[in-house]
């Protein structure tokens, strides 16, 4: 029988992971003249949980305040943001709502800059590890790696065998509508610390033993990004040094990723304010913009 402090955070955390799905898953131009920029992506891109929201396309979950909208106004290219929450690699050439052009409709032949975060949300990958990983903490008391017991290979093999393959196609799409852009791809910011916090297990309920596994997985889907990136003769944008310090169980105006629960999103386990903002710091300094 659950132990009533058990059974508030059971019930604590089913609400945050019903929150998480809805959440989920060129040369630079001369100087007088606007970047024509499409910024495309998932809801990392899109910010989703972050106020003001984009009214424009409200089943994007879209906000105003994410990455896209910082790096437009540090330089001042005209934007065109059709980033949205839950979208897969399959979304840039395919509708994901009714309604919703496929993203890779945004980019023309005149697009110089392009930029996107993409692939978490293939295979379910971001939301079934999180989901997963966190109601196995929460019923073993955090203790041990009941995750990695359970799921061993099967999220990263996965994405060698789904996502890679997924990510070249979509890259590859972008490339065919704008041969000339400017592409870069940015990696996923951490959400978990290398190591296991006890003091974060409050917030984000995974067991000890599983914290450096979903942070191992997290850095593989980050290499295969990367190297779709590059084959596709794209810019990545890596954030595995940068955003140390800055996952989830760090405290609030530290974190860049709110945690699954007590945070101040009302998406959990995505990019907060700060963590937009400073995506875009990383993204203008690695492209020499701004």
């Amino acid at each position: 029988m659950l132990m009533p402090s058990m059974r508030r955070v059971l019930t604590a955390t089913s609400a945050a992971l019903g929150a998480l799905a809805l959440g989920l898953a060129a040369v630079p131009a001369q100087a007088g003249t606007s970047l024509d920029y499409a910024a495309l992506g998932d809801s990392y891109s899109a910010a989703s949980g972050v106020l003001p929201v984009d009214l424009g396309s409200p089943l994007c979950l879209r906000s105003t305040a994410n990455y896209p909208h910082a790096v437009a106004a540090r330089t001042g290219a005209r934007l065109t943001d059709v980033t949205c929450g839950a979208a897969q690699t399959k979304h840039f050439t395919e509708s994901q709502y009714p309604g919703v052009a496929p993203q890779a409709d945004a980019v023309t032949a005149d697009t110089d800059l392009v930029t996107l975060t993409i692939g978490g949300n293939d295979n379910g990958t971001f939301i079934n590890a999180v989901t997963s990983c966190g109601a196995a903490g929460v019923f073993s008391g955090g203790k041990g790696s009941p995750c990695k017991d359970k799921y061993g290979t099967s999220f990263d093999d996965e994405i060698d065998a789904k996502t890679y393959p997924a990510l070249k196609a979509a890259l590859g799409a972008v490339r065919a509508k704008a041969p000339n852009a400017r592409v870069a791809v940015l990696g996923y910011t951490w959400i978990t610390p290398a190591t296991a916090d006890p003091s974060c297990f409050v917030k984000l309920p995974i067991a000890a033993g599983d914290v450096p596994y979903l942070h191992s997985l997290q850095a593989h889907l980050n290499t295969v990004v990367q190297r779709a990136a590059e084959e596709s003769g794209a810019t990545y944008v890596d954030f595995a040094e940068a955003s140390a310090g800055h996952d989830a169980c760090q405290p609030a105006g530290t974190r860049w990723i709110e945690p699954l629960l007590f945070g101040q999103n009302i998406v959990p386990v995505h990019p907060n304010a700060l963590g937009e903002r400073r995506m875009a710091d990383r993204t203008l300094s690695v492209l020499g913009l701004g």
